[in-house]
């Protein structure tokens, strides 16, 4: 079936703009030169072997001028429901370009409007003469001060969707007969699909950039006029204000627990800000002590916390722990992230074990604890960034799900591996290990 298309002419009757649709069955059967096919081949074959979206939009870029006319390339994606399209990627072979990458522009009123709704091609044969008919259009002017004179313009379309717009543009008036235009359609249609997975990946990436900054942001807002409401609070319970009655000093105790446990979580929520936003770099040091530059500061640290609980914590070492190679202060973190976990979950006056031990290849440590463990079909669950068990006494204490991920992250950074195994109802206990040298890393293990 040959094409369907619509003209938009100037006053004078010469066509300026043209609408092409398409027959499936009449792209599926159009021939194509041998350098044309040559192009659909790799592109193909580019896709298939999963290469990143801008190699092969430059790839394009260069393949496309010898075969037809493309002084310029560009791809943008659709915005608001289809209400706005943003440029993405723009590859010009002149200078200097006005029409940039992340110009954006709404397409109401506009012959663009008619290529996302209808998702049919566009074929502009004059740009000077589609200006003076479209005066309102923000783009135009800017391609013209570039020297584009023509262009022709495919949605990519997925599921009915539109969900971009692949440009060629060329210096002369035109320069795009239907056979470019079949050749784009082809074209478009094997990129489609590919080119939106890499774009909802890109925006993913952004959203979650832009997430971490905002929650960097307010928890550090938070932290400051929160200390100073837990020192005041501290004022009080210490009688340096006067003496309080018992029920007020009770009262202001529960505040400061309360207050100290918001400050935990603000901690956790920097840290993961922190590890999201690619601040928290791992710089280990040679010559580490395991026992006096990790493990004893971090249970001088929890020390006060298992007290409440009347819990012990015992130090396994072996005599002869050599030096290590290391983030003393990353690590200190893991261990402080698990001492904390076995407090909260672990049995009132029970025991906790941190555990190390070095082998020829790598460096071990572990937290045990008596307490109510976790279900061998949650231990996939236990390294996931905000995951929580919802099972037993796990469900009712408060907790981010944090802890955990950040530990996970932080040894993954030194090439090393987490792991958690525990009897439900007895014990729990969390272990990481990380190769010595760094240079050795060990294998991932599958739940994490």
């Amino acid at each position: 079936m040959r094409p369907r298309s619509a003209r938009h002419r100037s006053n004078s009757g010469e066509e300026v703009v043209r609408f092409y649709e398409f027959d499936e069955s009449f792209i599926a059967s159009a021939a194509f030169d041998p350098d044309e096919q040559r192009v659909l081949e790799v592109v193909t074959r580019k896709l298939g072997a999963r290469e990143s979206l801008r190699d092969l939009l430059d790839f394009l870029a260069e393949a496309l001028r010898p075969i037809s006319p493309c002084d310029r390339f560009s791809l943008a994606f659709v915005e608001d429901e289809g209400r706005r399209v943003r440029a993405y990627y723009t590859r010009a072979f002149y200078e200097p370009l006005h029409l940039k990458n992340g110009y954006a522009e709404h397409v109401a009123a506009s012959t663009l409007a008619t290529v996302l709704q209808r998702g049919v091609p566009r074929v502009i044969h004059d740009l000077e003469a589609y200006y003076r008919l479209h005066p309102h259009s923000r783009s135009a002017p800017l391609l013209l001060r570039e020297g584009v004179r023509s262009s022709l313009t495919c949605p990519l379309r997925v599921d009915d969707r539109t969900v971009g717009v692949l440009f060629r543009s060329c210096r002369r008036p035109r320069a795009y007969e239907e056979r470019h235009v079949v050749f784009q359609v082809a074209l478009t249609e094997r990129l489609s699909q590919a080119v939106e997975k890499a774009w909802r990946i890109e925006q993913l990436a952004e959203a979650n950039r832009a997430y971490t900054e905002m929650l960097a942001f307010v928890t550090h807002e938070l932290r400051a006029p929160l200390a100073s409401l837990l020192t005041d609070a501290n004022l009080l319970v210490d009688g340096y204000l006067g003496e309080m009655p018992p029920q007020q000093h009770e009262r202001v105790l529960k505040i400061i627990g309360k207050g100290r446990h918001l400050m935990t979580l603000i901690h956790d929520y920097l840290e993961l800000a922190r590890l999201e936003g690619g601040q928290l770099r791992c710089e280990p040091r040679v010559g580490v002590d395991l026992v006096d530059d990790v493990l004893r500061p971090t249970v001088d640290i929890m020390a006060a916390q298992a007290d409440l609980k009347r819990m012990k914590i015992n130090l396994d070492l072996p005599a002869d722990l050599a030096p290590v190679e290391l983030d003393p202060k990353l690590c200190k973190l893991v261990v402080v992230n698990l001492l904390s976990n076995a407090i909260k979950y672990g049995a009132d006056g029970g025991e906790i074990r941190v555990i190390a031990r070095q082998h020829s290849d790598r460096l071990s440590v572990a937290v045990w604890n008596q307490g109510v463990g976790f279900k061998p079909e949650e231990r996939a669950r236990l390294f996931r960034r905000f995951s929580r068990l919802s099972s037993g006494e796990r469900s009712r204490q408060i907790g981010t799900g944090i802890g955990l991920y950040t530990s996970w992250r932080i040894v993954q950074l030194h090439g090393g591996r987490m792991d958690a195994r525990s009897e439900p109802g007895y014990w729990a206990e969390f272990s990481f290990e990380i190769p010595q040298p760094l240079s050795r890393a060990l294998p991932p293990l599958e739940h994490a």
